[in-house]
């Protein structure tokens, strides 16, 4: 493994930005330079941890860029991969949703993405591992969901429920016409298919139940998502549940906040000035203390762009906003030996251009794995 030497860029430290040189050895960050460091210039260059993105499902727009037309998943984790470290995104999360529904999302699909994604991790320079968004109402292979706690590193559970908010939705509502598209079956299907597994609600708590203690037995993080309510947040608190993702409402929020739990917002959602899904919106969250995470959410570049418009519009500094998609995820997840650029710390960060902010160099572990002019 090379070694290096990052000379001349300003360098984000705890105490804040420093201009000062960075050494890398086996992989990690160091004091000193080893004696066969490889100098690289930063003059007029910022020097970021790389991102941590804790929730990304952009790749099943690789997968299935237009409706009913699919790409292999090798493919797509490759060139998921080369989107994410084009974007800074040295550690991510595939958000691989496990449903109740067919097509994209189905169970069938989560088990292979499982297997390919085994299959082509050596060849990814993104660390890349799974937040498995479990479908609450996917109830009958519970079983084998729970095997899967054990199938990548430090994988995060995410609860979710996409059945309850869609009850009562007519055929022709754009949430129910976007998941006949990724389903491919009709409208008229869907609406069945929700009204058929909502009259098995009474054996979701023991599922849910079930699973999380599963999952932190493991020492895994959980995630909640789409929390619409504080009774919501206290309820999962009690199951182990210690992050918040996307809550709904703002005193869902605060709860979280008050119990001093990591809470995650789309990054998108500042590009866009709000949210999409009639959530909170991410930029007073953040000026309010209520936000601990950034997350690319549905779009890789989001959380790069999202650090930067947060300290252009004055909301909060760049060393606080960076917080919100390095230092923090990696606190949310448990992932302790990167998200910052200290001593003993993987050796993940970025180069970027300190006046077009355009990024430069990309190192995961120690290993350069970009580099532009």
């Amino acid at each position: 493994m090379r070694n290096w030497t990052i000379k001349g860029g300003r360098v984000l430290t705890d105490g804040g930005f420093e201009e000062t040189d960075l050494h890398l050895a086996e992989g990690r960050v160091v004091a000193e330079a080893a004696t066969d460091a490889t100098e690289v210039s930063a003059k007029g260059c910022l020097v970021l941890p790389g991102i941590v993105d804790v929730h990304g499902d952009g790749f099943e727009r690789v997968v299935r860029p237009r409706a009913g037309v699919d790409f292999p998943l090798p493919l797509a984790l490759e060139e998921s991969d080369r989107q994410m470290i084009g974007n800074g995104i040295t550690t991510a999360f595939h958000g691989l949703t496990a449903s109740w529904e067919t097509g994209l999302r189905s169970f069938d699909t989560a088990r292979a993405f499982l297997d390919t994604l085994a299959a082509v991790t050596p060849t990814l320079d993104c660390d890349t591992r799974v937040n498995l968004r479990w479908e609450v109402y996917c109830l009958d292979p519970v079983d084998e969901l729970i095997s899967w706690l054990d199938r990548t590193p430090a994988m995060v559970l995410s609860l979710n429920d996409h059945l309850t908010p869609y009850l009562e939705l007519p055929p022709d509502h754009r949430k129910i016409v976007r998941m006949a598209e990724r389903m491919d079956i009709s409208r008229e299907d869907v609406v069945a298919r929700i009204a058929a597994l909502r009259a098995r609600a009474d054996e979701v708590p023991a599922a849910v139940a079930r699973v999380t203690a599963a999952a932190t037995a493991r020492g895994l993080t959980v995630f909640s998502h789409d929390e619409t309510s504080p009774e919501d947040r206290r309820a999962n608190r009690a199951l182990g549940v210690t992050v918040s993702e996307f809550p709904m409402t703002w005193d869902t929020a605060r709860e979280s906040a008050d119990g001093e739990e990591h809470i995650v917002l789309g990054a998108p959602n500042v590009l866009r000035g709000g949210s999409q899904n009639n959530a909170i919106d991410a930029e007073p969250a953040i000026a309010q203390g209520l936000c601990t995470v950034l997350a690319s959410d549905y779009y890789y570049p989001a959380q790069m762009l999202a650090a930067f418009a947060l300290a252009d519009r004055g909301i909060v500094p760049l060393e606080d906003a960076w917080a919100l998609v390095s230092s923090g995820p990696a606190e949310a997840v448990g992932l302790h030996d990167r998200g910052r650029l200290e001593q003993g710390l993987r050796g993940d960060l970025l180069i970027l251009d300190a006046d077009t902010r355009r990024l430069k160099s990309v190192f995961v572990n120690g290993r350069r794995v970009l580099q532009r002019d």
